[in-house]
């Protein structure tokens, strides 16, 4: 079944609703769509959106994901594009069609059937999933969390360790509920100081037969230091704090077995864990191989400075695509930074393409990265082309990640609305529990 609408306007279809896609759409519905100037709309296989960078939080059982989702078609009508709720499976290049897989319900029956969704300009902005570098036992013993329903798989299963350890009325030895985490970038370490956080607040509310250091936290790092990202003074500060924290930090050494009780290094060493998580690198999704576009080992597709691909009709940004910066051999990082400028750009380039005029190139710009370390402290830098490079830790650092939400926010629903979403949590604060208990 083909979706052809009956508007002569220029269709420009966005696949993938994540913190990019979703601000594409929205700025290109508040200035194409709303002006009749072309069709907007987004494919998602969701129906509500949540920052991918709250995931670890999810996860911990201190954000209530149902509290900061967004629904799609409610953004849709209050900007001026459409949803379509679908999965990208592949593209009709000749006949420029975008094909959706089949939707089913909870039995298993189709609900919608397999359809094509005709564009005249395609953008690809469908992220990226967590890379295990097939180890072996990787995907059949770890959690990722790449999806808000990974992020609550775990933080049920976690509860329900604390609930078994509960009943029980004392921890045994060898009942310590033992969590790996693989990876020491931003998600692994945000993480391990999160479930510690979460530890002491489950406690505070009464499981209180299940002590804080009775939650074994190892995260686990490759290579010779957490944070790579960051300058080794900020890392070493971040790892200082975690093991103040208890957090146990092992590096240098890769994963080379998952197993259901636990982790097998390289270097032979053991880690027991019966909850573990994998949050070392990035792939796109694979089936951005089989477009016919080229891509790279990661399944990114190629794109100029522009992000514009070998079809002059076919875009793509943020973690899907391998957009190169000036030095050769180097691209744009797969970062929250990245897909927020890209996609400013992209709204202009997309304009400027409709009225024939030349398309501006990306040039990636480094803001810094910040680290949060849960209520217990915060790390990162600050770039500017004035300023240089500014360290900053503790309450600021964490003032300024905090930050970084409230823009992503104001993208989407403008200073007003974000405001008032601010004062709506600040009020929250003394009516719910500070963690989810279920």
């Amino acid at each position: 079944m083909s979706q052809s609408g009956v508007s002569s306007l220029p269709h420009i279809v966005v696949v993938g609703g994540g913190a990019g896609g979703l601000e594409l759409v929205t700025r290109l519905g508040r200035t194409l769509g709303k002006r009749k100037r072309a069709r907007i709309t987004l494919i998602d296989g969701n129906m509500t959106h949540i920052w991918k960078p709250l995931l670890h939080e999810v996860a911990a059982g201190s954000l209530n994901a149902t509290e900061e989702e967004l629904n799609y078609v409610a953004q849709a009508k209050w900007n001026h594009f459409n949803f379509q709720l679908g999965s990208m499976i592949g593209v009709d290049r000749e006949q420029r069609q975008v094909q959706l897989a089949p939707i089913n319900d909870e039995n298993g029956d189709a609900l919608i059937p397999a359809r094509q969704l005709d564009y005249d300009y395609l953008v690809v902005a469908v992220g990226s999933n967590t890379n295990d570098f097939n180890t072996t036992g990787a995907a059949e013993h770890c959690i990722f969390l790449d999806t808000r329903a990974q992020a609550e798989r775990f933080h049920t299963r976690l509860i329900n360790q604390y609930l078994k350890a509960q009943v029980r009325g004392e921890m045994v030895p060898d009942e310590s509920i033992n969590v790996a985490i693989i990876g020491a970038g931003a998600t692994g370490v945000e993480l391990a100081a999160e479930l510690h956080h979460a530890a002491l607040m489950l406690r505070s509310y009464g499981l209180d037969r299940v002590r804080a250091e009775d939650l074994n936290i190892s995260l686990v790092e490759a290579g010779p230091r957490i944070l790579p990202a960051l300058p080794e003074r900020l890392a070493s500060k971040a790892a200082a704090t975690l093991n103040g924290l208890g957090v146990h930090i092992r590096t240098g050494s890769p994963v080379k077995e998952v197993q259901a009780d636990g982790l097998l290094l390289a270097d032979g060493q053991f880690i027991p864990a019966s909850l573990k998580v994998w949050a070392a690198g990035i792939r796109a999704p694979a089936f951005l191989a089989g477009l016919g576009l080229e891509t790279n080992r990661i399944n990114q597709l190629l794109v100029d400075k522009t992000l514009r691909t070998a079809d002059e009709r076919i875009f793509a940004f943020g973690d899907c695509a391998a957009c190169p910066m000036d030095e050769p051999g180097t691209f744009v990082p797969p970062r929250a930074q990245s897909a927020h400028q890209q996609a400013t750009l992209l709204s202009k380039n997309l304009s400027q393409l409709l009225e024939g005029k030349p398309l501006k190139e990306y040039r990636y710009r480094d803001h810094g990265s910040l680290i949060s370390l849960s209520s217990f402290s915060a790390v990162g830098n600050l770039m500017g082309n004035l300023t240089g490079s500014i360290t900053l830790e503790g309450w600021l650092a964490r003032m300024f990640y905090i930050s970084l939400y409230r823009m992503h926010q104001m993208a989407l629903y403008g200073l007003p609305r974000t405001i008032m979403l601010m004062l709506s949590d600040r009020m929250g604060r003394s009516t719910e529990p500070r963690l989810k208990l279920h």
